[in-house]
C-alpha cells in the first residue's frame, strides 16, 4: 500500500510538472504575441500621425485657394469670403412638435405669489 501511495504521488508530481511546463510555454507565446501586437500598434499610430500631417499639409488654405484659382474654368469654385458666412440667428430651425394632450386635467387651487403659496 505504501508503494502504491509513493507511485501515485510520483505520478501526480510528474503530471503537475508537465502541466506547469505547458503553461509556461503558453504564457511565453502569449507574451510574445502581445509584444508583437504592441509593436504593430505603435507602427500604425506612427503611420496615422504621418497621414494626419500630410492631410494638414494638403489642406492648407493658401494651397486650396491657389488650386481653386487654377481650376476655376473646370470647377467654378470661388474663394471663401467672410461675408458668405451667416450668423446662428439666420438659421431656420424646424419648429418643435407640439404634444397632443389626450386627457386634460383642470387644476384649481392657490396661485403662487412671488414663488410662495399663501
Amino acid at each position: 500500500m505504501k508503494t502504491f501511495f509513493y507511485l501515485m504521488s510520483a505520478l501526480f508530481v510528474m503530471g503537475l510538472a508537465f502541466w506547469a511546463y505547458q503553461e509556461n510555454y503558453q504564457t511565453q507565446a502569449a507574451l510574445k504575441q502581445s509584444a508583437e501586437l504592441k509593436g504593430e500598434i505603435g507602427d500604425l499610430r506612427q503611420e496615422l500621425a504621418v497621414l494626419e500631417a500630410e492631410w494638414a499639409y494638403l489642406n492648407r488654405p493658401g494651397r486650396l485657394a491657389e488650386l481653386a484659382e487654377i481650376n476655376f474654368d473646370t470647377l467654378g469654385l470661388l474663394p471663401l469670403m467672410p461675408e458668405q458666412f451667416g450668423s446662428l440667428e439666420q438659421v431656420a430651425f424646424p419648429p418643435l412638435p407640439m404634444l397632443a394632450i389626450s386627457d386634460p386635467i383642470e387644476v384649481r387651487g392657490h396661485i403662487a405669489v412671488g414663488g410662495q403659496f399663501p
